[in-house]
């Protein structure tokens, strides 16, 4: 590319915007897709962009949502960048022909963070690799935390899932001007950004706007409104006002933020706790998703799913959480049958299958086939669409995290050579791992075949990163139901349902009380 080459300019029913291009590639970035949600549209649903004159500047990423900081613990192995601004509703485009007549496949990616944290300023993020090799890839911001997820008797539920809808009409409505095929995009997120595909998909707002989904360590979920409602209700009690959407509204964000943070100080997604989370609202989500994608929702929509084999590390390994969950024994494992609401049939079969595991590594693997692997397996087995299944088995360079969550974040994006993504993977990730997983997810994004068996009665999973000894392929091989014999332990006798009458959590509760006073929580 010459470096002396005009910017490229992009006309858009929105207006015109000038992009850079860098390293081969035109990048757009802090692209508007609605107004600012504070003043008067503070907890509403996102309203439109009314066209501007002239040409847009979109070389610079645009304002981050308000979020609180990770602790301490986390701080040195996840990115965060704080960019201040009210317009916070933006995307960004990564494109190797902004040319309507390329009608190139499209790659939507929306972060995790637990629907608190995160970006799409994130350096790990960074489109240009999908782009280099021939795909759009989009990245955008929502609300998080209470502002996105606060459950309240007077503004609607899911605004931050509401964003979301309205960037997918954004890039239904425009992908084309920057040489996107709107009849190929495909979501793909992890974590909490999955999750959110997964009501995304169930929403009959976005009906026809995607062809092929990728949920990555996250299921179709709704949350319990009342664990929100908590949330919200011990924020509204620390802050001394009512719990409503007018009087937060009227605080102060930065001391809503640290309100956030510290009632959400002692929750996570092994333990559990009060946490914001997509709730069921009769509207954008008029039922669970997972049993709504069961039922058949989604129709003609292409699905990779996938998990990796030490989600829980992340939690548990800063903090040192995981060496107090192995002292605490069995009370560790009794706030794991209550966590996942089972019988000691389902720990004790775990225990014979891996005699060699710890107990915070049994507690991290039930909580995890509980909550994640269960639902994307009958996912899989429901669909009769193409559905792909994927492990993420290769181990961090850092001590004691493993395959842990998020890492294969930057094989995805194949950006492994920038700091954030070595503060998880640690010095010398392979390149040609991360070669292997990035082009299958190109190649899904392109024609809906990421090059392995698709989803069938022999459960077929892609493992990257841990090849078996006969494997042809020193990367990746292709295992049958690696995970069938946990999963099976989980039968209808083995769980235990609530007693009549009892609220939602109360034996989760109660044992997390028991973990905290055996010092078993910290700060996250």
């Amino acid at each position: 590319m010459a470096a002396d080459q005009a910017d490229p300019v992009v006309s858009t029913p929105h207006g015109a915007l000038r992009g850079r291009y860098e390293r081969g590639v035109a990048v757009f970035r802090g692209i508007p897709y609605a107004q600012p949600p504070f003043g008067p549209r503070r907890f509403r649903p996102p309203e439109p962009l009314p066209p501007w004159d002239g040409v847009r500047d979109a070389g610079a990423f645009g304002p981050t949502p308000p979020k609180p900081p990770y602790s301490e613990a986390f701080a040195p192995y996840l990115s965060d960048p704080v960019i201040p601004g009210d317009d916070i509703l933006n995307l960004n485009v990564w494109t190797p022909a902004p040319d309507p007549a390329a009608r190139l496949p499209v790659l939507v990616w929306l972060h995790g963070g637990a629907l608190t944290r995160g970006s799409s300023a994130v350096p790990v993020y960074d489109g240009h690799a999908f782009a280099r090799d021939g795909v759009v890839c989009v990245s955008l911001n929502y609300r998080l935390g209470v502002e996105g997820y606060g459950l309240f008797p007077d503004a609607p539920a899911n605004p931050g899932l509401r964003d979301q809808i309205a960037a997918l009409a954004w890039v239904h409505e425009t992908i084309e001007a920057f040489g996107g095929d709107p009849g190929r995009i495909t979501l793909f997120g992890q974590s909490a950004g999955a999750i959110s595909i997964g009501a995304l998909l169930a929403a009959p707002q976005t009906r026809g706007m995607v062809r092929r989904a990728v949920l990555q360590s996250g299921p179709p979920e709704a949350a319990e409104r009342t664990r929100v409602r908590r949330m919200v209700r011990r924020m509204a009690s620390r802050l001394r006002i009512p719990a409503t959407a007018e009087a937060f509204a009227a605080v102060d964000r930065d001391l809503l933020l640290r309100t956030q943070a510290e009632v959400g100080r002692l929750s996570s997604p092994v333990i559990g706790g009060p946490a914001f989370g997509i709730v069921v609202d009769g509207d954008v989500v008029p039922r669970d998703p997972l049993e709504a994608l069961l039922d058949g929702a989604a129709p003609g929509v292409d699905l990779m799913t996938g998990w990796t084999r030490d989600e829980h590390r992340l939690w548990l390994v800063p903090g040192g959480l995981m060496e107090r969950l192995d002292r605490l024994g069995a009370v560790a494992l009794a706030g794991a049958m209550a966590r996942c609401r089972c019988g000691s049939e389902v720990p004790r079969g775990y225990r014979v299958l891996r005699p060699e595991a710890g107990t915070a590594d049994l507690v991290g693997d039930l909580v995890t086939d509980h909550l994640l692997r269960i639902p994307l397996h009958r996912l899989a087995d429901a669909r009769t669409e193409p559905s792909y299944v994927y492990e993420f088995a290769w181990p961090s360079r850092l001590p004691g995290l493993g395959a842990c969550h998020a890492l294969e974040l930057g094989f995805v994006f194949d950006t492994g050579e920038v700091p954030e993504s070595r503060r998880l993977a640690g010095e010398g990730a392979p390149q040609d791992l991360a070669d292997a997983l990035h082009w299958a997810w190109v190649r899904f994004a392109a024609d809906g075949d990421p090059g392995w068996q698709r989803w069938d009665a022999t459960h077929p999973v892609r493992v990257f990163g841990d090849p078996a000894p006969d494997a042809q392929d020193p990367l990746a091989h292709t295992a049958h139901g690696p995970r069938d014999r946990e999963l099976a332990l989980w039968t209808r006798d083995a769980l235990t349902p609530s007693p009549v009458g009892t609220p939602p959590g109360t034996e989760l509760r109660t044992a997390v009380r028991r973990f905290r006073r055996a010092g078993g929580l910290r700060r996250r």
